[in-house]
């Protein structure tokens, strides 16, 4: 498969899943998060679905489509392991979808990063909440969910908090 080709279907993966969630969202109280904001597309799509909810997003240095940006009040700026903490303390267990595309062609990068990244997102979870994430999380009190019909195995990773 060409890196365009694998991009596109991430990126279908991406969207069918989170599209999979919305009525499963809409009935779970508290806020959004989207980790890494890229150039929008995924902030824009949950503003798209989730009209009304507050979206808090981390990313190191903003270099979204100028349409795309949250409000400064909803963007944690910097590296993630500190600003999760921080949003970690601000925010506390609360999020009802958490959702993260962090990564590089890396693959012993991604799967250090995995590794302190689940444990940190956990903080800001709360009981029943979902995680959507491009990469697998290995985290006690998450359950893994199957994927939403039309997703291959293992292209996105989806997960309920116990």
């Amino acid at each position: 498969m060409s890196r365009l080709d694998s991009f596109i279907a991430r990126m279908e993966a991406q969207r069918d899943c989170l599209n999979f969630l919305k009525d499963k969202i809409d009935r779970l109280p508290g806020p959004l998060i989207e980790v890494g904001l890229g150039n929008g597309r995924t902030y824009d799509h949950l503003r798209t679905l989730f009209p009304g909810r507050d979206i808090y997003v981390f990313e190191r240095k903003v270099a979204a489509h100028p349409d795309c940006i949250p409000p400064d009040n909803r963007l944690f700026l910097g590296e993630a392991r500190a600003s999760i903490q921080l949003a970690a303390r601000q925010l506390g267990a609360t999020a009802a979808l958490i959702h993260t595309d962090l990564g590089t062609g890396d693959h012993a990068a991604n799967m250090a990063m995995g590794r302190w990244l689940g444990p940190a997102l956990d903080m800001l979870a709360a009981p029943g909440s979902y995680i959507l994430a491009n990469q697998a999380l290995d985290v006690a009190r998450w359950q893994r969910l199957p994927e939403p019909p039309d997703v291959p195995k293992d292209r996105y990773f989806l997960y309920r908090v116990r």
